[in-house]
């Protein structure tokens, strides 16, 4: 009976022992995780485990990062008190107050992106300038010539002559195609202390209010961006270029995490231009006013939300009007893209191809529509007849153009619908520039006569005189002053 009792139990055991080892392998099968757990925290046996680097993506990208120096002459006169007689006799008139010639020197940062060497920096890094040199990563030097400074969007493309050698670029990447928390790397010269490389992320998108140029739609980047980076790199994992580094937010000068790039697809627009020669950079247009949506015109209109595009004018016959738009319509989207502001729709739609159309979506009377917009230059008409004033008047060393749409788009101005004279440029020491003329300047009216052309200028400006009576509009004020002949 003993003998049957332990060998009931020794078989109970055995089942116990084998169903036990059974709901173990079904655990080990089924719920790994603390197995993998543990995994997780073992010694790494490689050194590809132990070492994670952009080294790789450096060395591809890293030569077609370049230096460009600016040189440019400035007149520096002494101090007035050396114009005093005391001190003329005093320093036997050694001490007079001459302007002397002093050379400024500016440093930034390129992108080389045509291997035949076009070169691609911010405008500000080349302004004023009058030498340019470019400087390769092999420590090569190059002299430079401008082919296009666009100021608008803060981007000008230079060119040097390799005789025949082939260079390094960086391709373009689509810049709609990044996203909030892409790894990036910005590469540059910051404070001249060499090529550096800094890493971060994305970390905003479609920037509007940064304040540096006319067509503000920025990437933003915590990736360290300084002095001196302006003009460089800004590439992503794959060694593409998503943007050229221009501006950063600080308080100091140095960098706090917040740096902003031009998008890619911008920059292409203008090297395109380079490409193409014209000097200045040809952009589609819309052919409108624009006034953004905030809260108060969103409640006023009906809009459930504020943001979107209100058009206040319409330029006849130009490419809203062909497309069915009216004046009160607010552009919400262009080819799928939130267009909150006129930054922003101003962006879609200049860094479109010409020849092509861009669907845009709107709301009339609470209602959204659709429709197509051709994409294709402003018209030049009248012709701008450019011409700088000559002779005795206040607007002696003044270049002056008759309005138009082609015109009011290559200066930033609002003002396409209006007829004029309008200032393109004013040198250095003139008349013009003593009374503070600037372009986009519109001069209204001389000597009591309306100036609709160049010619009715060059007309009133013919004969000298005791006095000018004039008024010229800037933005929307209108300023009347008078000076002596």
């Amino acid at each position: 009976m003993v003998e049957e009792m332990l060998s009931q139990s020794w078989l109970h055991g055995a089942w116990v022992f084998v169903l036990a080892g059974f709901i173990l392998f079904l655990s080990l099968v089924f719920f790994p995780a603390s197995n993998s757990a543990r995994a997780e925290k073992r010694v790494p046996s490689s050194s590809g485990e132990v070492q994670l680097s952009y080294a790789g993506v450096v060395k591809r990208v890293a030569p077609a990062v370049v230096n460009v120096y600016s040189k440019r002459v400035v007149q520096e006169r002494t101090s007035p008190l050396f114009n005093d007689p005391f001190f003329q006799r005093f320093f036997g008139g050694q001490m007079g107050g001459a302007p002397r010639e002093r050379v400024q020197q500016s440093l930034g940062s390129g992108v080389i992106v045509d291997s035949s060497g076009l070169i691609v920096t911010n405008n500000h890094v080349i302004a004023g300038g009058t030498q340019f040199t470019v400087a390769l990563s092999d420590r090569r030097e190059y002299e430079a010539k401008v082919v296009v400074a666009d100021e608008r969007t803060d981007l000008a493309v230079l060119r040097i002559d390799t005789k025949g050698l082939k260079l390094p670029v960086l391709n373009f990447k689509d810049s709609d195609t990044v996203e909030v928390g892409d790894l990036v790397l910005a590469i540059g010269n910051p404070f001249g202390v060499g090529q550096t490389v800094t890493s971060g992320i994305v970390s905003a998108l479609a920037r509007t209010h940064v304040g540096v140029s006319d067509y503000q739609f920025f990437i933003q980047t915590d990736a360290a961006i300084n002095p001196g980076n302006s003009g460089g790199a800004l590439v992503t994992t794959d060694g593409q270029l998503i943007g050229i580094n221009t501006a950063i937010f600080s308080q100091s000068g140095g960098s706090v995490g917040i740096g902003f790039a031009i998008p890619s697809n911008m920059v292409r627009s203008v090297v395109e231009s380079a490409r193409n020669g014209g000097g200045y950079v040809k952009r589609p247009w819309l052919g409108a006013s624009l006034q953004v949506v905030d809260a108060d015109l969103a409640k006023t209109l009906g809009l459930d939300r504020p943001g979107g595009n209100l058009l206040r004018d319409i330029y006849k016959g130009g490419p809203a009007d062909r497309a069915g738009l009216q004046v009160g319509d607010v552009i919400r989207e262009v080819d799928g893209f939130a267009v909150d502001d006129p930054q922003a729709l101003r962006y879609r739609i200049a860094t479109k191809s010409f020849g092509g159309q861009a669907v845009l979506k709107y709301s009339r009377d609470g209602v959204m529509g659709e429709t197509r917009l051709t994409l294709e230059p402003p018209p030049e008409k009248p012709a701008a007849d450019r011409h700088e004033i000559e002779g005795r008047n206040p607007f002696r060393g003044a270049t002056v153009a008759n309005l138009s749409p082609a015109i009011s788009d290559e200066l930033g101005l609002d003002s396409w619908s209006a007829k004029g004279v309008v200032v393109m440029d004013v040198s250095d020491g003139s008349p013009a520039r003593q009374l503070q003329f600037q372009p986009g300047d519109i001069i209204v009216e001389v000597a009591g006569r309306k100036i609709n052309s160049v010619r009715d200028l060059i007309d009133v400006t013919a004969s000298p005189r005791s006095q000018w009576d004039f008024s010229v509009r800037r933005g929307d004020r209108t300023f009347n002053a008078t000076v002596g002949g």
